[in-house]
């Protein structure tokens, strides 16, 4: 006699419903978009604790500074490939319902003869309104941008934004501010690099300077030296020469409790190298610290592959191959010039630092540690 079956054996298991994940309140949302002269990238985030969560992004190539250097114009060309970026973006903040947002242009639109019709015709054809920001704003979104990273440490801190066709150095003293409060003055610079009086301790900016040269313009004036290594070692030079009239290059400065913080595509592009990642993951890279020896390594490695094999090195990537001894020459400038033997990289930059001034203005960041 055949055993009885169980009435339930054989039947399928009732599936189990994972609920959707509920979509973001869209009054929660923010959204920053830094189109530079290389690159035109957006966040959409939402505040969560001291920090923030990013529901959508975008990142693309778009060399808007082409040819800018030499005719002192945006090229038709890529004003069409900026503003086929730009719509995706569009279409991001549009479905996302996002309401609260600053989109900025930076040193390709101030120094364009036609930025101003060019901004226009974005309005036009993509319903999005650009900002051109000044050089201070930009670079005090950078250091905001990095507060999460300072060190409580730290007393005497450069900040380094390496732009497509500006770069951004700010020098903070931070030395009377408590050590645990240390990030958070830094953060309270959104308000600008000289704020009112606050009873909180306050971040005292020594010195700030903007060099109209970023990796797309240093490049640009060098084009015509064949030699790798000599175009290389002329564009590190001539970088440190435009720093004369900032005040820490002239001052000997202590090597301890001195911190640099790097914020660009070079810095992490470097930092990805050195760790020999295949494929760019930011969780290994946002906040590494580098010795001044292995940044060197990397450097030395990159001249002695070449042009050719600059450009097959997947570590190093299509879009930066053609720019990064242009952004290694003034790291290395940056490394020669003070004295510290680590660099802190940041996968982080102007866009973080609208969405956190966007979300301190509101009030809708927690105060405590980042």
């Amino acid at each position: 006699m055949a055993p009885r079956r169980p009435g339930a054996a054989g039947a399928f298991p009732k599936p189990v419903e994972t609920p959707a994940p509920k979509p973001p309140d869209p009054d929660a949302l923010y959204a920053a978009l830094d189109l530079g002269t290389n690159s035109c990238r957006m966040l959409i985030a939402q505040p969560k604790g001291s920090g923030f969560h990013v529901v959508d992004s975008f990142s693309k190539s778009v060399q808007l500074g082409a040819g800018l250097e030499r005719t002192g114009r945006l090229s038709r060309a890529s004003m069409s490939r900026t503003i086929h970026a730009l719509r995706i973006c569009q279409q991001k903040i549009k479905r996302n319902k996002v309401r609260r947002m600053r989109l900025v242009a930076t040193e390709a639109c101030r120094r364009a003869k036609n930025a101003r019709e060019f901004i226009a015709r974005v309005r036009r054809e993509t319903g999005l309104t650009l900002e051109i920001i000044e050089p201070e704003e930009e670079a005090r979104l950078a250091v905001v941008s990095c507060a999460p990273l300072v060190s409580t440490r730290t007393e005497q801190l450069l900040v380094v934004d390496i732009g497509g066709g500006s770069t951004e150095l700010v020098w903070i003293d931070i030395s009377s501010v408590p050590r645990r409060d240390r990030p958070a003055a830094i953060m309270r610079l959104h308000a600008g690099f000289h704020p009112p009086e606050s009873p909180f301790p306050a971040a005292k900016v020594v010195d700030w300077i903007s060099v109209p040269l970023g990796v797309a313009t240093l490049r640009d004036q060098f084009n015509d030296v064949q030699d790798d290594a000599a175009r290389f070692a002329l564009m590190s030079c001539f970088f440190e020469e435009q720093l004369a009239d900032f005040a820490p290059y002239h001052g000997e400065q202590e090597r301890d409790r001195f911190q640099i913080v790097g914020t660009s595509g070079t810095v992490t592009t470097v930092a990805a190298s050195h760790l020999g990642l295949k494929r760019y993951d930011r969780t290994k890279v946002d906040g590494l610290r580098m010795t001044s020896d292995q940044i060197d390594r990397v450097i030395r490695r990159y001249l002695e592959l070449g042009p050719a094999g600059r450009r097959r090195d997947p570590r190093i990537g299509e879009d930066r191959h053609a720019l990064i001894m242009s952004g290694s020459a003034i790291l290395q400038a940056l490394l020669r010039l003070w004295p510290t033997d680590r660099l802190s990289v940041a996968d982080r930059g102007l866009r973080e630092g609208l969405l956190y001034a966007q979300m301190s203005a509101d009030g809708v960041l927690d105060d405590g540690p980042f």
